[in-house]
């Protein structure tokens, strides 16, 4: 997970804990010339408006005045034809999409400029990222797109979690300055996303937040053909991959590679890999819609790079496996990082994959090991493993029936959550649900020595929930830790409810204003499955097992 230079890890028991790669010296400058960044990004003031028709519009929003000043900007944004929040919401998604776009278009001309590996490396995640933002805005404001309100609040908040990550991955190397090389990069469109996420918030919506399921314990959105795919012992293979040449392709990138050639229509498409362990980096793109990579089992099928940050990857573009493409499912696969635990952020995977699947898989690394980056996602029967901070992002998250295996940490300090959600109406958080926390092995032998927390607030409106789930002795009685003195305490949503084990007593539990203990199933319930990922809408199809309330 990237590591914020305005929110640095502090110091536990190590006084340069290894996760914190920078001397003091190097931190103070970086914290200095972050702090100017944001002064810049946030604080200066736009140009003087005038003859504003309808101001009470713009001030109903979170960030009136570069509402106010754009609209006015530009003759093709008629204020006048604005007759309610409908009306509004259209015309200020479209307004983030054209300064999105012109964001856009101005990096991608800047590439040039870049001064480094390092900084072209996080460029090169920017253009990227601008890149997906401009789709996700173009899906909302287009009115032939079938979409709920819910789609669209996963959209927006996706686009601005995307924004947050071009930045982060200039800080995963210490870069300064970048906003002096790249200008384009001003915080505009992050505000004007953040005002169409205010409007959208409580929308309208055609009934998939409900808990209702359709008859067969499943969300409606697993189709039913996913349903019977999942549960088959042999489910069909459109390609097979294979190490020993049995199999119409020798690695998984091959195979993905082909799909994205060759493959016609959106339907499933299945590439079955065999037992065997696939040293290579993967990414299914979006243009890949309906991937199932089907595996031998948790072991047996091992997809395993050792990308790092400190190997001079960004924390992004670490991944061993990353999946973009939206529908996926992966089953009985192993995704490991080998970068070991002196390497800081290495993730096995990565997830933007809007309503994906992961079915008894496992997820390998230390620091950084599963990156659930942005939209809806499943978890169902996996193993997570891993020390700092190793289940983190910002997408609508849940973990259900896992192993969370915190392991032997460098610095004697786990922190198994840090969730990033940056406003406070983005639709997401990390909810793990009738799970169970235990030491992996290596941590068995010295977790008297070792303090585990279950998270830490990574962004100001961080959100995480455990709930009905077993918490062995590991957990640290004070259940969650800062991340820099009481920064995001007051804003964060962090809850338990129903937990067992003997690490889930409450009784000293951090006195945040932002943590919650639930004792209401009511209330519970509004963050199970049905209610937080409409489950039953989607679910089904993938034929996973599942429980949509608690």
């Amino acid at each position: 997970m990237i590591k914020s230079t305005l929110f640095k890890t502090p110091p536990i028991q190590d006084k340069n804990p290894p996760h914190t790669r920078n001397s003091k010296k190097k931190k103070k400058r970086k914290k200095l010339a972050m702090a100017t960044i944001i002064l810049l990004l946030f604080l200066t003031p736009l140009p003087s408006i005038s003859g504003y028709s309808h101001p009470s519009w713009c001030s109903q929003t979170p960030n009136p005045k570069p509402c106010e000043y754009f609209l006015t900007q530009n003759p093709k944004y008629d204020v006048s034809s604005i007759h309610g929040k409908p009306d509004f919401l259209k015309l200020s998604s479209q307004l983030a999409l054209d300064r999105c776009t012109h964001a856009h278009s101005g990096l991608h001309r800047l590439g040039p400029k870049c001064r480094s590996r390092q900084e072209r490396a996080a460029w090169a995640d920017c253009v990227g990222l601008y890149e997906k933002t401009v789709r996700f805005l173009n899906k909302t404001v287009d009115t032939n797109t079938k979409r709920t309100a819910a789609d669209m609040q996963t959209w927006l908040s996706a686009a601005l979690t995307n924004l947050e990550t071009c930045v982060a991955s200039f800080s995963d190397f210490g870069i300064e300055d970048y906003y002096s090389v790249f200008p384009v990069m001003s915080n505009n469109v992050s505000l004007l996303l953040s005002n169409a996420l205010a409007l959208n918030s409580g929308g309208s919506d055609d009934g998939s937040m409900s808990p209702a399921s359709d008859g067969g314990g499943f969300p409606r959105w697993v189709r039913p053909g996913d349903r019977r795919l999942l549960q088959s012992s042999s489910p069909r293979a459109d390609v097979v991959v294979a190490r020993d040449g049995s199999g119409n392709f020798k690695t998984v990138g091959a195979a993905v590679a082909d799909a994205a050639r060759k493959r016609s229509g959106s339907g499933r498409y299945v590439i079955y890999v065999k037992a065997g362990t696939y040293v290579e980096n993967v990414e299914i793109g979006e243009d890949l819609v309906n991937v199932m990579l089907l595996g031998d089992g948790i072991g047996r099928t091992i997809i395993t790079g050792s990308r790092s940050v400190d190997g001079g990857s960004t924390t992004f573009n670490s991944a061993t496996v990353a999946v973009e493409g939206d529908g996926f499912i992966g089953r009985g696969i192993t995704f490991r990082n080998t970068a070991g635990p002196g390497n800081h952020q290495a993730v096995a995977l990565r997830s933007g994959s809007d309503l994906s699947v992961f079915y008894q898989c496992s997820f390998e690394g230390y620091q950084d090991t599963l990156y659930v980056h942005s939209q809806r996602q499943f978890y169902r029967d996996c193993d997570i493993y891993g020390t700092v901070d190793f289940i983190f992002g910002n997408a609508a998250a849940v973990l259900q029936n896992c192993n969370i295996y915190p392991r032997d940490p460098p610095n004697k300090t786990n922190t198994i959550t840090a969730q990033g959600r940056t406003d406070p109406n983005q639709s997401t958080g990390i909810i793990i649900q009738n799970s169970r926390v235990t030491a992996a092995p290596d941590l068995r032998p010295v977790q008297g020595s070792v303090r585990t927390y279950l998270g830490r607030p990574w962004k100001e409106y961080s959100r995480t929930v455990f709930m009905k789930t077993e918490l062995d002795s590991l957990i640290d009685p004070a259940g969650w830790m800062p991340w820099s003195g009481s920064f995001g305490l007051n804003t964060l949503y962090y809850a338990e409810y129903a937990n067992t084990g003997p690490g889930s007593s409450t009784a000293n539990r951090v006195n945040w204003a932002g943590y919650h203990v639930i004792t209401s199933a009511s209330v519970a319930a509004l963050l199970a499955p049905g209610n937080f990922i409409a489950a039953n809408s989607w679910l089904p199809a993938t034929n996973v097992p599942f429980t949509s309330g608690l």
